[in-house]
């Protein structure tokens, strides 16, 4: 399995949602349900009130939890004691390889090469594992007043998706007051059209129109206007299931009060395009939730994503709202943890979007998330780690990707090619230790990732392709990718989106 890439990289087997009771049909590419016809997707999770705290002048509680409960601070430093336990032994035995490697590299060398190539990310695994193992999320709540809500929409030429992804969005069944407003970039197709014939049926919709000047500069736009306590957004091409804003929201009341921003669970819509769109949505399914998983527990979810988040509305506008960067969602998810708020996950909160289908804009995509998180280092790196908080273990995770990317690309990658003419001095035997590991992780967050869909009436669908493409041969792809976007971000070369 790969691990976290730059934004949070490391989306979902294609799911089968059932609506209305019928039996399920493929979400990808169907029409929107009409109105009224999705059941209650409600599970066992949502309890009654019981005891309560406040926490918020709009979220009077939480109902405590009735079994054995174990200290936060011991849960993360379990991770952490799993993880360093797991590399002393990796050390341990690879003391040989590490012998033998010195001979042609020198010694420092050597084990410069092995933590790059496996002694970290094996820490990074073993922390990771136990994190997702050790996660106990408070369980949400239904019986909450919900605050008002405004869904943001950044759109620039989006006439073909536009439309798809107002249907959804207004077919939510958030409790609470709601209103989409969509921003428009100084789109030169039918986008402002589209929006205003929406606007003119429901009253729920509202455009706003921008000079063209970008994501960041479009969403700040329609911020201006808004005066609802919480702001969600999603992209234009995403599609927003019914459950997801209310299940989003009921996260952020039951989480502390501190909390200014909840990431949603994005999953891949186009996975039947071919083999890339197959290993992405396992990428979606299993990484990203993986690492989003774990950084919950560390209090810190490194990036609300602005395909699909829910944000404090006054902490957004204390951190100056979106930034014009590259990576302007992962800036703006430190900015503010940097400011004294925490970030949480809720997997529940489901959004499906279209992932690139060429191997060419996959690069792209990848290079700017790579670059956004040298971004958010640059500006905030340094900050977050003084801080000393569980997510800084996070923080120094990122600081650290440049160089397990070179290792990936600059020795594990020829070191393959060197085993297969029967040279094991890079890549032999002891490498096979990280399939069994990797296996590990990728089980246990599938188990975790198929009780969440059956709690929303998803059900995973088969890819087995995907799934052996991820598995043995994505990382190939990903680290000389992220490591281009690293490089070209540290020169501070052109933007590209």
């Amino acid at each position: 399995m790969s691990r976290a890439h730059a934004k949070n990289r490391n989306p979902t087997p294609p799911v089968r949602a059932e609506l209305g009771g019928s039996a399920g049909r493929d979400l990808p590419g169907a029409p929107a349900p009409a109105p009224g016809s999705i059941k209650n997707p409600e599970s066992a999770e949502i309890v009654p009130a019981g005891r309560e705290r406040r926490l918020r002048s709009w979220a009077p509680g939480v109902a405590r939890r009735r079994r054995l409960y174990v200290p936060l601070r011991m849960r993360v430093t379990l991770t952490f004691a799993a993880g360093i336990a797991w590399m002393c032994f990796s050390l341990w035995i690879s003391r040989h390889w590490i012998t033998a490697l010195g001979r042609d590299v020198s010694v420092p060398a050597a084990v410069a090469l092995i933590a790059g190539i496996a002694l970290v990310p094996g820490y990074l695994n073993i922390q990771l594992l136990a994190s997702i193992l050790l996660d106990s999320p408070r369980p949400l709540r239904s019986d909450l007043p919900f605050p008002s809500v405004t869904l943001l929409i950044a759109a620039f030429n989006e006439e073909g998706a536009i439309a798809e992804t107002l249907d959804y969005a207004l077919l939510s069944d958030y409790p609470g007051a709601f209103e989409v407003v969509v921003g428009d970039d100084g789109s030169s197709d039918r986008t402002r059209e589209i929006v205003r014939e929406y606007a003119d049926r429901d009253p729920r919709v509202r455009l706003v129109c921008a000079e063209h000047g970008g994501k960041a500069n479009t969403l700040n736009a329609a911020l201006v206007d808004v005066t609802s306590p919480l702001v969600a957004t999603i992209d234009a091409d995403t599609l927003l299931m019914p459950y997801s804003l209310r299940r989003a929201v009921a996260r952020l009341l039951v989480s502390p009060t501190d909390t200014v921003a909840v990431a949603g669970a994005v999953l891949v819509r186009n996975s039947r395009e071919n083999l890339l769109t197959r290993a992405q949505e396992w990428d979606y399914f299993l990484g990203i939730a993986s690492v989003k998983r774990g950084q919950a527990l560390l209090q810190g979810t490194l990036v609300a994503q602005g395909a699909f988040s829910v944000y404090d509305t006054t902490a957004l506008r204390l951190a100056g709202g979106w930034p014009n960067k590259i990576g302007e969602d992962i800036v703006l998810t430190w900015r503010m943890l940097r400011q004294g708020g925490r970030s949480v996950f809720e997997p529940t909160a489901v959004a499906f979007t279209d992932v690139p289908s060429s191997w060419r804009s996959f690069a792209r995509q990848r290079r700017r998330w790579a670059r956004g998180m040298i971004e958010g280092l640059r500006e905030h790196g340094l900050g977050l780690l003084r801080l000393m908080n569980f997510y800084s273990h996070s923080v120094a995770g990122n600081f650290l990707f440049p160089l397990l990317d070179a290792c990936f690309t600059f020795a594990f990658i020829p070191g393959v090619g060197l085993a297969i003419a029967g040279d094991f001095a890079i890549v032999g035997p002891m490498t096979l230790m990280v399939l069994p590991l990797n296996a590990a992780l990728g089980g246990v967050m599938f188990f975790h990732q198929r009780r969440t869909f059956a709690a929303v009436r998803l059900t995973v669908r088969k890819n087995l392709r995907g799934l052996l493409f991820y598995f043995f041969c994505y990382q190939f792809a990903m680290s000389p990718i992220s490591l281009s976007g690293h490089v070209l971000e540290a020169v501070h070369a052109r933007r590209v989106w």
